[in-house]
């Protein structure tokens, strides 16, 4: 779980649920936040989104994009920032299948690294991802293959986190801890530093 003065929060939900701009939330009252970024401008819908959710973030917010290499960003931002966003854990996922040709072995060890970097950063992370488990069977193998991968990683971040939150709608539902603690921990962070 959490060491001293940090959490790990992770916000789960479909599309257009709200996810980001709560994760976005969470982080503005920080002053040292790292926004973390696994989108790949692959295509022009997907370079407006990128450029869309650019100018929704804070000017003083350093960005980081890092499609792969979701460990060793952690490891390097968490020891200078306060606080992390990642967003998203699902195009993470899409990234190492297409690196990793759907080689199980190696997406584990990358989600393992994953993990080990969530649990020793001293700086508290929000994630983003989607909960896709509810919706319509994929038709193909491949998408079954992400559904069944972006499930796992999924469990494997809810274990370890201090919070985990559904968004329905643009509302957080409490699944494990609480939709306030971030903001709680800003203000004892807040409080600490005063003395």
């Amino acid at each position: 779980m959490a060491t001293q003065g940090k959490s790990i929060t992770l916000l789960l939900g479909g599309a257009r649920s709200g996810k980001s701009r709560f994760a976005q939330q969470l982080a503005s009252g920080w002053s040292k936040v790292t926004f973390i970024a696994t989108a790949q401008p692959i295509d022009d819908e997907m370079r407006l989104r990128i450029e869309r959710h650019r100018q929704d973030r804070p000017a003083s917010w350093s960005t980081v994009e890092v499609p792969v290499e979701l460990d060793a960003a952690i490891d390097q931002h968490g020891a200078i920032s306060e606080i992390l966003v990642v967003d998203c854990l699902a195009l993470y996922a899409a990234n190492i299948m297409a690196l990793e040709h759907d080689h199980e072995e190696k997406i584990q060890a990358r989600v393992d690294r994953l993990c080990q970097a969530l649990r020793s950063s001293v700086a508290s992370v929000v994630l983003v991802s989607n909960e896709v488990g509810s919706g319509v069977v994929p038709a193909y193998p491949s998408g079954r293959f992400f559904r069944d991968l972006l499930g796992r990683i999924n469990q494997q971040v809810a274990q370890i986190a201090d919070n985990v939150l559904l968004m329905v709608a643009g509302i957080p539902l409490a699944i494990k801890g609480s939709a306030e603690a971030e903001f709680s921990l800003q203000t004892t962070q807040k409080k600490q530093s005063a003395i």
